[in-house]
């Protein structure tokens, strides 16, 4: 599963790196290196504008999302805790994720994202420890995440209420490659720069959508041993993601 990631990069970075059309700029998140679920997160998708005169084609935005999706016909929105993840393998069957994937696909900006490698350790408990690592861009570059959003209606609240909609997302996962397999058998699908367009348009057939998707190519992530303090939501900054030392690894 993907259940952390890193994301620091300013909104106006992001407009540009996605090529975002659409002028309105949502409010800044603070820089998160220890992304959870239900926090806010960067998505950019692709809607027309309901609150234009003419709201034309759809057009390529960066939005606001809380990571966690909740399908429309939820009848509790604290289901979306546990729809981080979308499977690759079973996405287009799933009834929380298939609508989603048929109309509303979007992509999850990271720097990079963390998984948890069981060491030969035990805890208290009498289970291994895990030592977290960092998987991120050799060359430092944005991962394309490959994502679905839905729109949720509080029937709790007025028509009139600005906050009567939910705008919730999930992250699809696919098999490790071999090179990260050893640390976790699950991880995030990537979309290619030259797919963001087909991936992102409302009117792309379901059939064909998920032949977009593709783990990231082989040798473009690297992984390395980060402190355990990123297994605290609280714990937050630049030095969740920094190596650490070879004396300190849990193995």
């Amino acid at each position: 599963m993907c259940g952390r990631y890193a994301s620091s990069r300013r909104p106006e970075d992001l407009l540009e790196e996605f090529e975002v059309v659409d002028d309105r700029v949502p409010a800044a998140l603070e820089p998160d290196y220890n992304v959870a679920p239900t926090k806010d997160v960067y998505a950019v998708l692709e809607r027309a504008r309901k609150d234009a005169e003419d709201p034309g084609p759809p057009q390529r935005q960066l939005r606001v999302l809380r990571w966690g999706l909740v399908p429309s016909w939820a009848k509790d929105p604290a289901i979306g805790s546990r729809m981080i993840n979308a499977r690759r393998e079973t996405v287009a069957e799933k009834p929380a994720f298939r609508r989603a994937l048929a109309a509303r696909r979007c992509l999850l900006p990271a720097d990079g994202y963390y998984e948890w490698y069981p060491t030969s350790q035990l805890t208290t408990a009498g289970k291994p420890r895990k030592q977290p690592f960092y998987i991120h861009p050799r060359d430092g570059g944005v991962l394309a995440m490959a994502g679905l959003y839905e729109i949720w209606r509080d029937p709790d609240r007025a028509e009139d209420d600005p906050d009567r909609f939910r705008w919730t997302c999930t992250v699809i996962t696919t098999a490790a490659q071999d090179d990260l397999g050893h640390l976790h058998d699950r991880m995030p699908m990537m979309v290619a720069r030259d797919q963001w367009a087909d991936w992102l348009d409302p009117g792309a057939p379901r059939e064909s959508v998920l032949d977009l998707l593709e783990p990231a190519a082989p040798g473009r992530l690297e992984a390395y041993p980060v402190s355990a303090a990123v297994g605290n939501v609280r714990n937050n900054g630049a030095t969740l993601t920094e190596p650490l030392p070879l004396e300190e690894v849990v193995t």
